[in-house]
């Protein structure tokens, strides 16, 4: 089994797609709607400013959201073109990684931790900067 998942499984993959086709679709519609509306009003003579000045506007974010659509649709091609040029793993590789995974244990000790640091030299306090570790914090809150 390969170690890489397909990207016909991916779900970033299939959200690019779907999210680029409705991002044109919704475009689409929004550019037909409105400029087929204000077709008709400006034949039949009935437009009124807001019909002819709003509906380019409703039109020009048709057509963004068209070339939104069309460039995440372009990138979903180019990464399928750029995931058949990654080489498919191979048999040693995946036994390698069969083996790693069969030697890692689920049991976890103590001695799997880090130690705690406790000295103020490794914190990177420095007692020519004036602070000293050892002072009692109620000391010096008493002492202001």
């Amino acid at each position: 089994m390969s170690r890489t998942p397909r990207l016909t499984r991916s779900v970033p993959f299939w959200v690019l797609i779907v999210g680029s086709l409705a991002s044109a679709g919704a475009g689409a519609y929004l550019l037909l709607d409105r400029l087929g509306g204000m077709d008709a009003r400006l034949t039949d003579g009935t437009a009124t400013t807001n019909d002819v000045y709003v509906g380019q506007i409703w039109a020009v974010l048709g057509t963004v959201l068209i070339g939104a659509g069309l460039v995440g649709l372009a990138l979903a091609l180019t990464l399928g073109a750029l995931r058949s040029f990654a080489p498919a793993p191979t048999a040693e590789e995946l036994a390698a990684a069969d083996d790693d995974l069969a030697d890692d244990t689920d049991t976890w000790s103590d001695a799997d931790e880090a130690a705690p640091r406790a000295g103020a030299e490794e914190l990177g306090y420095d007692a020519d900067l004036g602070y000293d570790a050892t002072k009692d914090p109620a000391a010096v809150d008493a002492a202001r």
